[in-house]
C-alpha cells in the first residue's frame, strides 16, 4: 500500500495546512472546513496529516480504538494487549446510511450463533481520529442531525433492534466542498472550527511544481518519500511541543477582551466563535513556540475562526474573509 503524499510537499494552500495544523496541536477547536475547486488538495492534506503524526496505543481489537483496556465498551471483544495504530482516517461517503455511519446490529452473527450483537459502524472507527467528508454540502439532512448529535457529546448512542449501545466517537471533522453546488445548513457548519477557502493556484510556475511533485510521488515513490521525510519529521515535532505548551501558555485578560470586542463587531452568532477564536490563537501561539498569546496570534487565527460565522451580507462583494480582515484591523489595529 502506497503511503499518503508527504504534508510538507503539498504545493502552496497554506491556509489550509495551517488549519490542518491547529486541529491536531488542540483536537478540541472542532474541525476543518475547506470549501473550494475540486483537486486542490483537500482530501491529499488530511491524509498527509494523519500519516505524518505519531502512531495512537490502542487496546488491540478494540473496534473503538480505546486506549485503555478500562474504556473498552462492554459489547467488544478485545484483549488487554495494547498496539500501535496510524492515526485513523476515516471517509463518510454520501450515499452511507444512517446503520453504516452509526452502526447496527450484526445480521451474520445474529443468523450464524443466534447471539445479538452489535456491528461498529464509521463512527466507531473514527474516535481518536479524523472522519472526512467530501462534498459535506450535499450530506443528507438525517446524517447532518447525526452528526450534531455526536460532535455535541462525542458519544454515539445507537437504540434500535433491541440494542442500547453507547461508545466514545471523538474526531476531528474534516469536511470539503464547492459552494456553488449547495450551502451547508447553519447547524453543522457552526460546528466546525475553522474555515478556510482554497482556490487553484494562477500562475505556470506553481502548477509546474505541482505536476512535477505529484509525477515524482507516482513514479519514484520512494526517493520522492525519503526527500520530504525529514521535513515531515519536522512538522511532527513541532506539533508534539506545541502540543505540551499549550498547558503554560499564558493568556491575559486583555487577550480575552480582544476576542470578546472582536466578535461582536463582526455580529458573530453565538458564543462558540469567541471560544473558537480563542482556542485557535492558542493554538498558533504553541505552533510559533511562544510563551503568551498577543494580539498577532489573534489576528492569524481570526479568519479561519470567524469567516464561516458571520450572516452573509448581499450588498458585500469582497466576501467574508476580506470582512473579517477589515474589521479585524478596525478592533485591534
Amino acid at each position: 500500500m502506497t503511503a499518503p503524499f508527504p504534508f510538507s510537499a503539498i504545493v502552496a494552500q497554506d491556509e489550509m495546512k495551517q488549519a490542518m495544523i491547529l486541529t491536531a496541536i488542540d483536537p478540541s477547536i472542532g474541525g476543518v472546513l475547506v470549501f473550494g475547486d475540486r483537486g486542490t488538495g483537500k482530501s491529499t492534506a488530511v491524509r498527509a496529516l494523519a500519516a505524518l503524526l505519531p502512531p495512537i496505543t490502542v487496546v488491540d481489537g478494540c473496534p473503538v480504538n480505546s486506549a485503555k483496556v478500562a474504556d473498552v465498551p462492554d459489547w467488544a471483544r478485545a484483549g488487554p494487549k495494547l498496539k500501535e495504530v496510524p492515526t485513523p482516517v476515516i471517509d463518510l461517503p454520501l450515499g452511507a446510511s444512517e446503520d453504516r455511519v452509526t452502526g447496527a446490529l450484526d445480521i451474520e452473527r445474529a443468523l450464524a450463533q443466534g447471539e445479538r450483537a452489535f456491528q461498529p459502524g464509521l463512527l466507531a472507527r473514527a474516535n481518536r481520529g479524523y472522519l472526512y467528508i467530501d462534498e459535506v454540502n450535499l450530506l443528507e439532512d438525517h446524517i447532518v442531525d447525526l452528526l450534531l448529535d455526536v460532535a455535541q457529546s462525542g458519544v454515539n448512542v445507537v437504540e434500535r433492534d433491541g440494542l442500547s449501545i453507547r461508545h466514545a466517537a471523538r474526531f476531528v471533522l474534516v469536511g470539503s466542498g464547492n459552494p456553488e453546488e449547495g450551502e451547508l445548513r447553519p447547524q453543522l457548519l457552526d460546528r466546525f472550527g475553522l474555515s478556510v477557502e482554497v482556490a487553484s493556484p494562477k500562475d505556470i510556475d506553481t502548477r509546474i511544481e505541482v505536476m512535477r511533485r505529484r509525477d515524482d510521488y507516482e513514479n519514484d515513490n520512494a526517493a520522492f518519500m525519503l526527500r520530504w521525510q525529514a521535513e515531515d519529521a519536522a512538522i511532527r515535532d513541532r506539533i508534539l511541543t506545541a502540543r505540551k505548551a499549550l498547558r503554560d501558555l499564558t493568556t491575559s485578560e486583555a487577550n480575552l477582551r480582544d476576542v470578546a470586542e472582536l466578535c461582536l463587531a463582526l455580529g458573530s452568532d453565538g458564543l462558540r466563535g469567541e471560544l473558537t477564536l480563542l482556542k485557535a490563537a492558542r493554538a498558533f501561539a504553541a505552533w510559533r513556540d511562544d510563551t503568551a498569546l498577543t494580539r498577532s496570534h489573534i489576528r492569524a487565527a481570526a479568519p479561519m475562526a470567524l469567516r464561516h460565522r458571520l450572516r452573509r451580507d448581499p450588498l458585500d462583494e469582497a466576501g467574508t474573509g476580506a470582512r473579517v480582515g477589515r474589521i479585524v484591523e478596525e478592533t485591534l489595529g
